[in-house]
Order: structure tokens, then C-alpha cells, then sequence
């Protein structure tokens, strides 16, 4: 049996530009000019306290919380909205669809959003039926800490060892390398092709149906490329 872990913002769904306009809105608020989308997207994956740290260059103090709050307060508000989206990147439904359908293949996702982000997503796109476990960041470490990939590891009883993360940050290499597991970067996400094999990435894929024959055969090389 093989447990098959996805991120989410970035690898199954295109969210930067909500996350984006949260983050604009969180900003001007706090009396800072507004960060560009490329330092948004380079903090995508982390738990909220540590991204603001992170964009901040800064600790994580009571500014930055009240900051991760404001950010909490943006998001529900747009995901209330009727014109709110957040699209499952083209081919990963079908890529879903087969892996559900594989009684030797279990099926994950470990995720920088909250519990309440994540269940947004799996609801709209009606995954609940195929995600086995999941992990969000109201309830472990922040990535690249291996406590999402273990803890899915523990509940559904598949060794690390038999277990790939599939991710586009550097943080899920680097959680996967830390967890034990195999590290699959995407390049359709918010992270270059060399910032995922520098991070550890065993492979990199840049279109969804890559992924089947590696996630299905557990046939990865280090250092390759598709």
C-alpha cells in the first residue's frame, strides 16, 4: 500500500491570487505598503504566522499575529462572496479520479491552509469520497516540520518510506525529505523547477498525467526530470 500526500494551494487548486488579495488587504491595513505577488507566492505552503514572519523578515510577535488574524477575518469574508473561486488546476481532476479508483494507492492532502480552507476545497470539488487523511495548519507545525506527512503516516498506517508528497513549494521537499518520504515537485505551482530539485525534490513533473506513472510505480530516480 502507497499513501499519496498532496499540497494544495498551487498543486491541486490555482489560489495565489486570492491568498494574494487577502494578503494586499492585511497589509494596508496593518499601515504597510502592499507586498508584490511574487513574495506572496514565495510564502505559499507556510502557516500564516510564518509566512507574515517571512514576508516581514521579522519574528513572530504580536503585530504578526494580529496580522494572521486580519488575514483569517479577509479570507472568510471572500469565500463567503457568491463570485469566490478557487480552480482545480486542468488535469488534476482526472488524475484524482484514477488514483481513487486504486485499492493499492491511499490518498492525502497536507496543506499550509486552515481546516476550514481545506474543507472549502474538498466540498467545491467533491473529493471528500477519495481523501483518506489530511493535515492542515491549525493542526500541526508549519512546514517543512514533518508532522503533517508522519501524522497522515501514522493514521492510515503506510510507512514514510511507501509514501510520496506531491507539492510546487520547497517546503513540501523539504517535509517530505524530513518525514522519510518521496518528494514530488510540480512545476505548475508557485516554484521554480530549480527551487524544488534544490530543495529536494527526488523528481519534478510540469503536467498532471506525469504523475500517475510515477506515483503508481513508485518508480522515482533522484535528480530526474519530466
Amino acid at each position: 500500500m502507497k499513501l499519496v500526500l498532496f499540497d494544495c494551494d498551487g498543486t491541486l487548486v490555482d489560489s495565489a491570487a486570492n491568498i494574494h488579495r487577502c494578503m494586499e488587504k492585511t497589509f494596508v491595513e496593518a499601515g504597510l505598503e502592499a507586498p508584490d505577488l511574487a513574495l506572496t507566492k514565495s510564502v505559499i505552503g507556510l502557516t500564516l504566522e510564518a509566512a507574515i514572519s517571512q514576508m516581514l523578515q521579522a519574528d513572530v510577535d504580536h503585530r504578526i499575529r494580529q496580522m494572521a488574524d486580519r488575514y483569517r477575518h479577509h479570507s472568510v469574508l471572500m469565500r463567503s462572496h457568491p463570485s469566490f473561486d478557487e480552480p482545480v488546476f486542468d488535469g488534476i481532476g482526472d488524475v484524482l479520479d484514477r488514483l481513487f479508483g486504486r485499492d493499492d494507492i491511499l490518498v492525502g492532502v497536507v496543506t499550509g491552509k486552515s481546516r476550514r480552507g481545506l474543507n472549502t476545497v474538498i466540498q467545491k470539488h467533491d473529493l471528500a469520497a477519495g481523501i483518506i487523511a489530511s493535515r492542515t495548519a491549525d493542526e500541526c507545525p508549519s512546514k517543512p516540520h514533518p508532522a503533517m506527512v508522519l501524522e497522515c503516516c501514522a493514521e492510515t498506517g503506510v510507512d514514510p518510506a511507501q509514501t510520496i508528497v506531491v507539492g510546487d513549494a520547497i517546503f513540501d521537499m523539504q517535509m517530505a525529505r524530513a518525514a522519510g518520504a518521496r518528494a514530488i515537485g510540480v512545476s505548475w505551482g508557485y516554484a521554480s523547477t530549480d527551487a524544488l530539485q534544490e530543495a529536494g525534490a527526488h523528481h519534478v513533473v510540469h503536467e498532471p498525467d506525469a504523475l500517475l506513472p510515477l506515483v503508481m510505480d513508485h518508480g522515482l530516480e533522484d535528480g530526474s526530470d519530466a
